[in-house]
């Protein structure tokens, strides 16, 4: 069983993914890199579903509580840091696993980053201006008009997304779609995809259920010491922006609770999307753990 091998578990929030890739990395002896998008961050715990002090005791993990919600972190940063750390990994264990469900994330890591011009901040200063004056249907207007093509790709209702792509056509004339899938990129690793999935009832009542305990744990209290920082991207997610909006007095606790469960579930929806969408992601239930060690066992018998 020679070889460098690196197991990728994705799927929806809430669907099992962290317990299992623990299950694993004990089982084969190796290491967790986490490439969840919002666990990068220190000073998110509760709203990102972090692995518990007890877990992250179990096994030794990287990528967590690594950065602070003032960088701006992204997708081209974790490839340049992940790879080098995976390829350390693999000469030491001959096997490591990826967990989480951000696909940006997962796929900078298996195909690259395509290479974008750097933007100077006065134009992004300015939509974002723009954009707290005139809200989101202004950007998908906007985006609309300048780039027809990203428009029907992009998670419209993330303004980052939609400002990022925005952005690069004002500043270069170009749209944002012209510059993606310019990468060919080839790993010295052998990649083994599993898409981690559920019944999509059970998988909603898991959700609800999380935001319930989120809120018990004190989630609220967490938001409430990042008002400070709400402007910055990290925190313009779900599970933050919705509490921030509670703590200005326009909505409801209850409302923003329902709204939390609400756009986790759709955010749920998207992510089952992307990884269906793939292809070489092989389907496993979360608590399939024989099988999925028997299918992990073939692959790396017959690389």
């Amino acid at each position: 069983m020679a070889g460098r091998f690196l197991v990728v578990i994705g799927g929806p929030t809430a669907v099992g993914k962290t317990r299992l890739a623990i299950e694993l990395a004990k089982y084969y002896d190796c290491e967790i890199v986490s490439a969840d998008g919002r666990q990068f961050y220190r000073e998110m715990n509760i709203g990102t579903a972090k692995p518990t002090e007890e877990e992250l005791a179990l096994v030794k993990h990287h990528f967590i509580n690594t950065h602070s919600v003032t960088e701006l972190y992204g997708a081209g940063h974790f490839e340049k840091e992940a790879i080098p750390l995976i390829d350390q990994l693999l000469d030491k264990q001959g096997m490591c696993i990826m967990v989480g469900g951000s696909g940006l994330y997962i796929n900078a890591v298996l195909n690259g980053v395509d290479e974008f011009p750097e933007i100077p901040a006065p134009v992004r200063d300015e939509l974002n201006a723009a954009f707290a004056k005139q809200g989101l249907a202004w950007l998908q207007d906007t985006l609309k008009q300048c780039d027809e093509t990203y428009y029907h790709k992009v998670d419209l209702n993330n303004p980052q997304r939609l400002i990022r792509a925005i952005e690069v056509f004002k500043h270069t004339g170009k749209p944002f779609s012209s510059y993606l899938n310019q990468t060919s990129i080839q790993r010295t690793f052998t990649t083994i995809p599993l898409f981690i999935t559920m019944d999509r009832e059970a998988l909603y009542e898991r959700i609800n259920q999380r935001v319930e305990t989120m809120m018990r744990e004190g989630l609220e209290k967490e938001v409430r010491g990042l008002l400070p920082f709400r402007n910055c991207n990290a925190l313009k997610t779900v599970g933050y922006s919705e509490l921030f909006d509670y703590l200005d007095g326009t909505i409801t606790l209850e409302t923003a609770v329902e709204k939390i469960k609400q756009r986790t579930r759709q955010y749920a929806k998207r992510q089952i999307t992307w990884f269906k969408n793939q292809g070489d992601f092989e389907a496993f239930e979360p608590e399939n753990v024989e099988q999925i060690k028997a299918y992990i066992d073939i692959i790396r018998q017959h690389a």
